[in-house]
């Protein structure tokens, strides 16, 4: 990743987001002290991405290692790490607002998929305590975990279209709607999303929902091209394996909700500059073909 390329990314949308989020800011009651940090909000916002895509395993360790020995250039007014964890929490809405910078346009061709974010071990989940109230203890495909859900849709260039942040029990069915409201054409997913009142809802905004079919249920026709897109759903989870493992999405290190936040939109930003992801290298007139065959 061009770290001078997120800088001035970065920096251009905050010069041109910042009056407008002010403008919409109310005032704290009381008296607060406001120390200004000396990193820029830019700054911070390009710390917390390109950590994402960075070989250490911890962002303490990629602050004092990476870039407090090697950076000093490009970021000649760095602060303490506790300091920088203090301001993390202020780009919170900066990085939301970027990140819908960030997404995808539609070609009639979209996936969709849910991915397990725990918070903790399970041996852990009686004294945890930063997401109280918030994780939900559910199952996965692999596993029982104690966690969040990132419910997201992509297009046939591995772009990211959507996404949507639940509790962990909360079904892979339920936030669809929300995530198909752009969509348009044809959205494939697994059995988890089978569904004949959803399919029906989608179909009335324009939207065909495709998946395949549990056992024991009726063998129904499909057109052979909707077949061959379906098994290239492991598109999806190709991307978030990227999610996982290249952008660190999921670990249980987290000390404040807030700063967790800041993680997750972080690491789907730098996957938004990902220059190799996962496609099925067709034409957008492919996609628009293939989406109005139905």
């Amino acid at each position: 990743m061009d770290i001078v390329a997120l800088f001035c990314d970065l920096d251009d949308f905050y010069q041109a987001f910042a009056p407008a989020w002010q403008k919409h800011l109310l005032p704290a009651p009381g008296r607060h002290r406001r120390r200004p940090c000396r990193l820029s909000t830019s700054e911070i916002m390009t710390l917390a991405v390109a950590f994402q895509t960075s070989p250490c395993r911890t962002f303490k360790h990629f602050y004092l290692a990476e870039v407090c020995r090697h950076w000093r250039t490009e970021f000649p007014h760095l602060v303490s790490y506790q300091r920088l964890i203090e301001c993390l929490p202020s780009v919170l809405v900066p990085l939301a607002a970027y990140l819908q910078t960030r997404l995808g346009t539609t070609h009639g061709i979209a996936f969709i998929d849910s991915l397990p974010l725990p918070v903790c071990h399970n041996r852990r989940i009686g004294s945890h305590r930063v997401f109280a109230g918030v994780a939900q203890r559910a199952r996965s495909s692999m596993d029982w975990f104690y966690g969040l859900k990132l419910h997201f849709v992509i297009n046939e260039k591995g772009e990211l279209l959507a996404f949507r942040l639940t509790p962990g029990n909360v079904d892979d069915r339920t936030p669809v709607p929300d995530l198909a409201a752009t969509l348009w054409g044809k959205l494939f997913g697994d059995r988890g999303y089978l569904s004949q009142e959803l399919c029906e809802q989608l179909q009335q905004t324009g939207v065909q929902l495709i998946t395949k079919l549990k056992r024991r249920m009726k063998n129904k026709l499909m057109p052979l091209l909707d077949k061959l897109l379906l098994r290239k759903r492991v598109l999806i989870e190709s991307v978030g394996e990227q999610l996982k493992h290249v952008c660190q999405i999921a670990h249980t290190r987290h000390r404040r909700l807030h700063n967790a936040s800041v993680h997750l939109l972080a690491a789907l930003a730098a996957y938004t500059w990902h220059e190799h992801k996962p496609s099925l290298h067709l034409s957008e007139e492919e996609c628009e073909l293939l989406a109005k065959s139905f």
